[in-house]
């Protein structure tokens, strides 16, 4: 597993650092802490993502939204 600081993880996933926040569990998203980002207990610490975590997650949020999509 691969960690990378919210700005390479942006980068190297095609996406914004705030999209990528947004979607944390804890700002009403779906990626979990502790499997998709991690947080040390420090305010001022830096979020790390596991980006091949996250990169799945969203494809398998693509397709079921293009499977609800499909059938609706």
């Amino acid at each position: 597993m691969e960690l990378l600081r919210t700005p390479d993880a942006a980068r190297a996933l095609g996406r914004s650092t705030q999209f990528l926040k947004r979607l944390r569990d804890t700002h009403g998203g779906f990626l979990v802490l502790g499997t998709h980002y991690f947080q040390a207990p420090s305010r001022n610490a830096a979020i790390t993502w596991d980006v091949q975590a996250v990169n799945q997650e969203l494809c398998k949020r693509s397709v079921m939204d293009r499977k609800k999509l499909a059938a609706g």
